[in-house]
């Protein structure tokens, strides 16, 4: 993204009207954008500072801003139910997604998981992304384009129960609805130490992807939900807003160890949860 004090062209524009009415652009020489509050040039929109406020040719107010990350992501064509910001900025930094580094996804979707994984990533990162579904791959593709965030993405179409290309990725995604079914894989495409992260609407697809992360050998997993509470910002009547961002899904993450046979790590093994392991009922 640019992060010039002006607008220029090609920038992604967001346009905030009355009661908070929002539109993400991208800014073209010769453009105009068009709503029912009226119409305005792209021309006139460029080369204004960020934060100014802007005009329709009906008269109708508007802030001309950048977007953020989270503001694309709730604006996305979607064929899926996407990941919402909440969870999505827990998950970088627990997975400690840095700039340089090569991350792993399997079940595209819409997109927002792999755009906000491949900002995090830098210029000198990469995105590898798998999805089973051509239509559902080609809106990811098209969002991810539109954001200009295409150079640093692959887009695999694939079914994971056949495995990955890659190895020793630094951090691997999982948003599938069994994802219990293909630990394995991502071990298999994990270097030795790497992040694991996964999402499960239920608690049953919990437990059976804790079996399945402690058979195959991941370690220090950790179950949580995220809740979000917005509050009124007016000074006067400070409080709750009428609606909450709540159970969107439980996250759960883990690290690929390597236990060794030596007898003077048994305890640390047990305590980590990779030592006996029943077998799922």
């Amino acid at each position: 993204m640019n992060f010039s004090s002006h607008a220029r062209e090609n920038d992604i524009a967001q346009l905030v009207g009355l009661s908070h009415k929002h539109f993400i652009i991208t800014l073209k020489a010769g453009a105009d954008f068009q709503s029912h509050r009226g119409v305005l040039q792209h021309d006139d929109l460029i080369g204004k500072p960020w934060g100014s406020q802007v005009y329709s040719h009906m008269g109708s107010p508007f802030f001309l801003l950048q977007p953020s990350v989270a503001d694309l992501l709730i604006n996305l064509k979607r064929g899926t139910q996407i990941l919402y910001p909440k969870d999505i900025g827990y998950i970088l930094m627990t997975m400690g997604i840095a700039p340089g580094q090569h991350v792993m996804e399997a079940g595209t979707g819409s997109g927002s998981m792999t755009i906000s994984l491949a900002n995090a990533v830098g210029h000198e990162g990469r995105v590898t992304s798998y999805e089973q579904k051509q239509d559902t791959q080609n809106l990811a593709r098209k969002n991810i384009e539109r954001v200009g965030l295409a150079s640093r993405v692959d887009l695999k179409l694939r079914d994971i129960q056949l495995g990955f290309d890659e190895t020793d990725a630094d951090a691997f995604f999982l948003d599938v609805q069994n994802p219990y079914d293909y630990i394995p894989q991502v071990r298999a495409a994990l270097k030795p130490g790497g992040f694991f992260c996964t999402i499960a609407p239920t608690f049953n697809q919990i437990e059976k992807t804790l079996y399945a992360l402690k058979k195959n050998k991941f370690a220090f997993v950790e179950v949580c939900e995220i809740l979000l509470r917005h509050f009124k910002t007016e000074p006067a009547r400070i409080r709750p807003t009428d609606r909450m961002v709540a159970h969107t899904g439980f996250l759960i993450f883990a690290r690929r160890i390597e236990p060794s046979t030596d007898t003077r790590g048994d305890e640390l093994i047990d305590e980590v949860g990779v030592g006996s392991i029943p077998e799922y009922q």
